[in-house]
């Protein structure tokens, strides 16, 4: 398993997700995504994975803006300029599997 976890340092769930991996002893990467980002190859892969309305934390009020946009390409510009508006945990396993949000009983079919 190559796993990474994309997280924000105060974020309850990407603390789970990263206590999760660690118990059973998998490896993972953590990137603090407001800090260093996501790459648009990796976003667009997880996007694949779980779709675009999975991936944007909509209780954010600035998020409404990508509600008028009508590409999705337009609306992942947006989110590679604002990595803050993604929700958290983003756990990419490979290039094909992906996850946002806690989510256990997913995690455990990959080990």
């Amino acid at each position: 398993m190559n796993i990474q976890i994309f997280g924000k340092s105060k974020c309850f769930d990407t603390k789970k997700a990263e206590r999760y991996f660690k118990e059973r002893r998998i490896k993972f990467q953590r990137i603090d995504l407001v800090k260093y980002g996501i790459s648009p190859k990796e976003l667009q892969s997880v996007k694949n994975a779980v779709g675009l309305e999975a991936l944007v934390n909509w209780d954010d009020p600035d998020t409404a803006i990508l509600k008028y946009l009508a590409y999705d390409a337009d609306k992942l510009e947006k989110l590679l300029e604002n990595p803050q508006w993604l929700r958290t945990p983003i756990v990419r396993n490979g290039s094909r599997q992906a996850t946002v949000g806690y989510c256990p009983e997913t995690w455990k079919g990959w080990e």
